[in-house]
């Protein structure tokens, strides 16, 4: 009897081990790629942040101004284009783990190509900024600011076309540690030219605009001379007319990745804009906006842990390990969770201080602090349904998100938020809670789409969808036309 409790002892004890082994290997895959991801992520978006800062401290008119471009244009855009790089994402991620290297050069010329058509097509949104705010109905100052702004930003995202494609790209084969350093000196690099700028040469918002699009493309250029100086040799083999094949399905999975997380930004960006018709607009625009970047500074961590979820799930579907899959789902969104757990405890600490950071406004400073308990949950959140999403864009299901991003965001959260805000007098608060209930929603809605996947059908969807769209190399050609 003692034998038999002993060998069981020692069986459960060996699995254990075992258990703790492949948590650690898997945890150690994932943070190959979410730490260069979340520094990345956190630097760019720190850069925007910053140059928030430097504007506040010029005029509380300019603060709103670039709140409403950065919250609402900047949002719009840059969720379109954030989602449509996602597919180079999915489809380079899957092709690394099933070892078809050459095709993810083509996937990223690809995705240039449809990005930078998607910008040019976007540009009226820049160009006509403040008629398009004056027609909303916004302050006329505040539109005639954000005009101005507008325009910088169009430097801005032209850069992302590239930075971001290029990111997802490297992060696919897990070459994105360059992208890491490059983000944490486009960082160091900003602040000081911020501050010489603004508070040296008095060049006011133009040098805080100057300074951020200086920054982002000081990254751009470095990714250009790591991809073309042949660190990237086995998936770069140079342009190539192959990428123009094949465009349109890489069209509709970009639409449905752009669409994914259109929606989910543009659900902010709204939220925004319905704070500009509350009292005090000016007070009410700068303090949510102030707000939506702290919890949106903490989603650029779990968006580096949402881009592992990505890469591990693509990498093992192109393998066709499925059981790997739900393995590695377990283990990076406990890791996110712990992480939103430690923000959320912050966020309650400090929350009554943060506004002051950002504006020397006692009323703005004042609403900041008003908020700052419904920040933290929002907090915690955010480190649960961005993970959720990120396997579902390592799947390609990012069509199905949208629709659960519609329901959740648009038929619950923001009726709610507007009854709250509106009939309640809630204000901010009111459209806060809702905005936390739309994230409740999708968080919910995720968990119950990912129980119900079935990982091994997923895999032969992979495989076909790489097969459909594989071209030879050069020497495979040669070699199916010479077999001798």
């Amino acid at each position: 009897m003692d034998d038999a409790i002993q060998e069981k002892l020692l069986k459960y004890s060996g699995q254990e081990c075992d258990l703790k082994g492949r948590i650690c290997q898997e945890s150690k895959k994932i943070w190959r790629v979410a730490l260069p991801g979340v520094i990345s992520r956190v630097s760019a978006f720190g850069t925007v942040v910053v140059t928030q800062s430097f504007v506040g401290h010029i005029s509380s008119v300019d603060l709103a101004g670039y709140a409403l471009v950065q919250s609402l244009l900047l949002r719009f855009v840059n969720g379109i284009l954030i989602g449509m790089s996602s597919a180079t994402e999915t489809l380079c991620g899957q092709a690394f783990g099933a070892k078809q290297h050459h095709m993810m050069g083509i996937f990223l010329q690809r995705s240039w190509f449809v990005d930078l058509i998607t910008m040019t097509i976007l540009l009226p949104a820049f160009l006509f900024a403040t008629p398009i705010f004056k027609l909303l109905g916004e302050d006329e100052t505040i539109a005639k600011s954000a005009g101005h702004i507008s325009l910088w930003f169009i430097i801005y995202c032209y850069g992302l076309v590239f930075s971001l494609t290029i990111q997802m790209y490297l992060q696919a084969q897990q070459k994105n540690m360059v992208i890491a350093w490059l983000s944490i000196m486009q960082f160091v690099i900003h602040i000081p030219l911020s501050w010489l700028f603004v508070n040296v040469l008095g060049f006011g918002i133009n040098g805080a605009m100057g300074s951020l699009c200086t920054s982002l493309w000081f990254v751009v250029f470095g990714e250009f001379i790591y991809l073309f100086g042949g660190w990237c040799a086995d998936s770069w083999k140079g342009f190539t007319v192959a990428a123009l094949k094949d465009v349109l399905p890489v069209v509709k999975l970009s639409i449905s990745s752009g669409l994914m997380i259109c929606l989910e930004m543009w659900y902010y960006a709204i939220l925004v804009l319905v704070a500009g018709y509350m009292k005090d607009a000016e007070v009410a625009i700068s303090a949510f906006s102030v707000c939506t970047n702290i919890n949106g500074w903490e989603f650029m961590i779990c968006l580096g842990l949402l881009g592992a979820a990505c890469v591990r799930v693509a990498n093992e579907l192109g393998r066709g390990d499925a059981k790997a899959v739900t393995f590695s789902i377990k283990v990076v969104l406990s890791t996110s969770v712990a992480l939103g757990v430690f923000f959320w405890i912050l966020c309650l600490v400090f929350g009554r201080k943060i506004g002051y950071v950002f504006s020397n406004d006692e009323n703005v400073a004042q609403t900041v602090s008003d908020l700052s308990i419904l920040l933290a949950f929002s907090v915690l959140f955010n480190s649960i349904y961005p993970v959720l999403s990120g396997v579902a864009v390592g799947a390609g299901l990012q069509g199905t998100v949208a629709i659960l991003n519609v329901v959740c965001y648009y038929l619950i959260g923001l009726p709610i938020g507007l009854v709250l805000g509106y009939v309640t007098n809630l204000q901010v608060k009111g459209l806060w809670v809702g905005m936390l209930c739309g994230v409740i929603a999708e968080t919910l809605a995720l968990s119950l789409m990912m129980w119900r996947i079935n990982w091994d059908e997923e895999v032969l969807k992979a495989s076909a969808r790489l097969k459909r769209w594989y071209l030879e190399t050069p020497d495979e050609a040669i070699q199916a036309t010479n077999p001798a």
